[in-house]
């Protein structure tokens, strides 16, 4: 879908916006999609996870028992896995999960996912989302005008950090509010994974317009 209904918080159609080329012509791209969520999932990872080996485990300086005619088996330490209070065998330590992905496919990934959305129907155009303080009621009207009350996963792209706007949908169960890449081409606040994962994405003109720059320059 290379054209776009913008909607006001009523839910009726006030203009229209024409997709940049380059993001309506993309569609579905497997593998830079494949390893961009991969990488983003990867880079989630804090990779504290850690248990003690036999040689962390306190005590067990010496054996337990003389090496011969006790009729057991030979042990060196009680902190051996198979004994209680043992250490752990092939215990998990601290490690860096981290994955790179090279900043074009990274930006055709995500252009990939935005048109695959919005082909399929699944972004909707607001002409503006504002509150004039946080009011999770006001967010919550706002989402039933463009229909979205009770939507699964609704992601929210607004055009730069707005506390108020973020602060009124923060209470609403499976709303998330992302920001929308800045002029200088910095990385956005929401991802690849963000906008696959997501049953309907609601993002304002302004934002539309900023993420169009940043992607297509």
């Amino acid at each position: 879908m290379s054209e776009l209904e913008i909607k006001n918080s009523q839910g009726k159609v006030v203009g229209k916006h024409k997709l940049a080329e380059p993001i309506a012509a993309v569609g579905g791209v497997q593998g830079p999609l494949h390893r961009t969520v991969q990488a983003e999932e990867a880079n989630a990872r804090q990779g504290t996870q850690s248990a003690k080996t036999r040689s962390d485990a306190h005590g067990g300086g010496r054996k337990p028992y003389k090496q011969k005619k006790t009729g057991n088996a030979r042990q060196g330490t009680i902190r051996a896995p198979h004994y209680a209070h043992g250490g752990v065998a092939f215990a998990p330590k601290p490690r860096d999960y981290s994955k790179k992905v090279n900043k074009k496919e990274r930006k055709l990934a995500a252009i990939s996912a935005f048109s695959v959305r919005a082909a399929a129907g699944d972004v909707l155009v607001a002409d503006k989302i504002s509150f004039g303080e946080p009011k999770t009621k006001a967010a919550a009207a706002l989402l039933k005008g463009y229909g979205l009350d009770g939507t699964k996963r609704v992601l929210i792209v607004i055009a730069e950090n707005d506390p108020i706007a973020i602060k009124s949908f923060h209470n609403i169960p499976n709303v998330h509010v992302r920001t929308a890449p800045s002029k200088e081409g910095k990385a956005s606040a929401f991802s690849t994974r963000d906008l696959l994962v997501a049953t309907k994405i609601l993002i304002t003109k302004e934002a539309l317009e900023k993420t169009e720059e940043a992607w297509t320059k």
